[in-house]
């Protein structure tokens, strides 16, 4: 049986266009993938980013959802900490309500409070294994200090809130979504829309942290971040498969995350793929997704061995090429990690050359 493919959409914003266009071109991909046999379609969630247009998610997903009529469509993934457990059961709710049976609810942990990166992740040497390219570790550290996280970070929350501990909140979900919350005095509360919700939860994650080991604890699937922090894939998703308990699933279940670009030769989709570093490098300077560029204005750009080091893992873990140039890595990332389905996000400065990708890998993955 062949492993699924998934598509994992940022919305993102081609230099010279605007949020319109990039909103506009993910209803148009949903509507292709769908024909081309991918089995579910995740918006991903992004702030202050002036080349992300993702960042109402469940807004987005409606309308992508009424776009289509079989793919399954999530999120990839809401950020917990920015929100009470009620307004996701009622936001995904309403989702359900509307069309019953294709909604995902990904919840991921960004905005919580993470003990995690307070310090540097432990230096790790590059390594292959078994033919996957496991690269040292980056460390976000730097971001999380800095006056313009701060002021983000206010941003999304209301002044003086306070966010629940991870495994707290999707408690708190999980319990709205069946209908058994009850307040420690004994107060019921039911979500509606939301109690009853026929929706697929999953937790993402990008290492072997809180995420992973509640994944495995509730016995849900768990999406693993290889497209952004490769480093640490295997062990997120050794730490969910340990800590796995039967719950939601009776076996674990994992998507691994893939950053690709097909064309028809591979020297056409490195040319392609060549502004994914310069973008990269805007996200880890701490200022933001910059709007995608055109290979020409990539080009362009001068670097500097400090820029190099920036987005060294990124680019050398970037599904690159030809058809089966790219199907052949794939299935070595598949059956290194054990992954069950794997998530492709393809970003390119032309829409049409994004969807003529995931059109080119869906034809090869299923030859």
């Amino acid at each position: 049986m062949t492993t699924p493919l998934a598509v994992l959409d940022l919305s993102p914003v081609p230099s010279g266009s605007g949020p319109g266009d990039a909103l506009r071109n993910t209803i148009d991909l949903a509507r292709h993938v769908e024909e081309f046999g991918y089995h579910r379609y995740w918006l991903a969630e992004h702030h202050f980013a002036r080349g992300v247009a993702s960042s109402a998610t469940a807004v987005l997903m409606g309308a992508v959802a009424g776009a289509t009529r079989r793919i399954r469509v999530g999120s990839g993934a809401v950020q917990v900490g920015h929100r009470t457990a009620l307004s996701v059961a009622e936001s995904f709710g309403t989702l359900d309500a509307l069309y019953p049976g294709r909604i995902d609810l990904g919840l991921g942990r960004s905005g919580q409070r993470r003990s995690e990166t307070a310090a540097p992740p432990a230096p790790a040497p590059a390594r292959v294994v078994d033919g996957l390219l496991i690269p040292a570790a980056f460390s976000f550290s730097h971001l999380f200090t800095t006056p313009r996280f701060r002021a983000y970070g206010k941003l999304l929350q209301q002044p003086g809130a306070e966010t629940p501990d991870f495994a707290d909140q999707v408690d708190d979900l999980l319990a709205l979504l069946r209908g058994t919350w009850v307040s420690p005095d004994g107060i019921d509360a039911h979500a509606v829309p939301g109690e009853g919700a026929d929706l697929q939860v999953w937790i993402l994650g990008s290492s072997a942290g809180q995420s992973a080991r509640v994944a495995g604890a509730l016995g849900l699937p768990f999406g693993a971040n290889y497209h952004v922090s490769p480093a640490t894939v295997l062990e997120a998703v050794r730490a969910y498969r340990d800590a796995f308990t039967p719950g939601m699933l009776d076996r674990p279940y994992v998507s691994v995350s893939a950053d690709v670009v097909v064309a028809p030769t591979d020297a056409e989709a490195r040319e392609l793929a060549s502004p994914y570093g310069l973008w990269v490098r805007s996200i880890r300077g701490g200022g933001g997704a910059i709007p995608f560029p055109g290979p020409a204005e990539a080009r362009a750009h001068v670097w500097s061995d400090e820029d190099r080091a920036l987005v060294a893992d990124r680019l050398d873990t970037q599904f690159v090429g030809a058809p089966d140039t790219v199907t052949a890595a794939l299935r070595t990332l598949r059956d290194v990690t054990g992954a069950d389905e794997l998530l492709i996000t393809t970003i390119t400065h032309d829409h049409t050359d994004r969807v003529r990708s995931y059109e080119l890998l869906a034809k090869e993955w299923n030859r």
